[in-house]
C-alpha cells in the first residue's frame, strides 16, 4: 500500500527510514490504529497477526503478515497490540526471541505494573498510552471534529513510561510514539506506577465512570420521568460542556445556587472515603479485575 496520507488514516510523521517496528496484534483495533499510521512512514514494519480472519483484514490493506520467529529477531521496536490479558504469555514468546538493545513497547500499564511481562536484562521495556484528544482542543475543520479518539486528524497528548537510563532507546521510543499516535503535541514521562495510577484509576475508575454514570442519569430522565427526550439532550448536553470548563478551567463561577444543588449531589451519590480508590491496596484490585487475576501477586 502507498505510503501517501490515506484521509482515513493518520497524519505522516518521519521516522528514520533505518528502524524497523513490529506489532503483534497489528489487525486488532488498536493494532490497525498504529499499523495505520507506520504504515504512512519510511520505517520498515513487520505486521503479525494470529488469526486468520486478522491476516485477511491485512492482506486486504496490501499489507504482508509476518510470523513473530521473523518480525521480532529484526525489530528495534516490538509493540505488543494485544489484549491486557494476554500480554504476558504473548510476552513470554517475544521477548526472548528480541535482539538485544531493543525495546518492547505495551499500550498500557496495567501488566507492566503487575509484573506480568517477561523480562530480559538487555532489552527495555516502554508503555505508551495516548491521552487522546482533549474536550478543550481548538479544532477547525470536519476531520479534526470527528477525530474524536486521536490518531487520525484531531492533536493529543500522550503519557509514557521508559524504564531504564539508556537516552537513545529512550528517543528511539518517543519517535515510535509520536508516529503511532500522530498528530501528537507532546509526551510526558512517568514512571510506570505512575502511569497506571493515571490509567485507571484517574481515567477509568474516576472519569469513565462519571462519564457512564451521566449517561444513565439522562437516560433515567428520559425512560423512567418520562421528560421529553430532546429536552434532556439539549439541556444535559450543553450544561455539561459548561459544568466542565467552569470546575477544569475555571471559565466562569458557578452559582450560589448551583452551589447548593452541587453539595447535595456529592453528599447524595459520593462515599466519603472515595479517596481510597488512589492507594496502592485498591490499585491492585482493580487492576487484577482488568486482567482477570485472583490478585497482583508482588514480590
Amino acid at each position: 500500500m502507498s505510503k501517501e496520507l490515506n484521509p482515513l488514516f493518520g497524519k505522516r510523521v518521519e521516522l528514520d527510514a533505518s528502524l524497523t517496528v513490529a506489532v503483534i496484534g497489528a489487525a486488532g483495533k488498536m493494532g490497525m490504529r498504529v499499523s495505520n499510521n507506520l504504515n504512512l512512514t519510511d520505517a520498515t514494519v513487520f505486521y503479525t497477526e494470529a488469526s486468520e480472519a486478522g491476516q485477511a483484514r491485512l492482506q486486504e490493506l496490501g499489507r504482508v503478515a509476518s510470523t513473530v520467529d521473523d518480525a521480532v529477531p529484526a525489530a528495534d521496536v516490538v509493540i505488543l497490540a494485544v489484549p491486557d490479558v494476554v500480554l504476558g504469555t504473548v510476552s513470554e514468546q517475544v521477548v526472548p526471541l528480541m535482539q538485544s538493545g531493543a525495546v518492547l513497547l505495551t499500550l498500557d500499564p496495567a501488566a507492566a505494573y503487575a509484573g506480568l511481562l517477561a523480562s530480559r536484562d538487555d532489552v527495555h521495556q516502554a508503555c505508551a498510552h495516548p491521552a487522546h484528544p482533549s474536550i478543550f482542543l481548538e479544532r477547525t475543520t470536519v476531520e479534526e471534529y470527528a477525530d474524536t479518539f486521536g490518531g487520525i486528524a484531531a492533536e493529543q497528548e500522550v503519557v509514557a513510561a521508559f524504564e531504564g537510563d539508556d537516552e537513545a532507546a529512550k528517543a528511539r521510543v518517543e519517535a515510535v510514539v509520536r508516529a503511532i499516535y500522530a498528530p501528537v503535541i507532546d509526551v510526558h514521562w512517568v514512571t510506570v506506577k505512575q502511569l497506571a495510577q493515571l490509567e485507571p484509576t484517574l481515567v477509568e475508575t474516576t472519569a469513565c465512570m462519571i462519564g457512564q454514570f451521566l449517561k444513565d442519569s439522562m437516560d433515567h430522565a428520559i425512560t423512567e420521568v418520562g421528560i421529553p427526550e430532546g429536552a434532556v439532550k439539549a439541556l444535559f448536553y450543553g450544561h455539561i460542556g459548561i459544568a466542565l470548563t467552569n470546575a477544569l478551567r475555571g471559565s466562569n463561577p458557578f452559582s450560589e445556587a448551583c452551589l447548593e444543588a452541587m453539595d447535595y449531589g456529592r453528599d447524595a451519590i459520593i462515599k466519603d472515603d472515595w479517596k481510597r480508590i488512589w492507594d496502592d491496596e485498591d490499585l491492585d484490585v482493580v487492576l487484577a479485575k482488568m486482567l482477570k487475576l485472583e490478585k497482583i501477586e508482588r514480590s
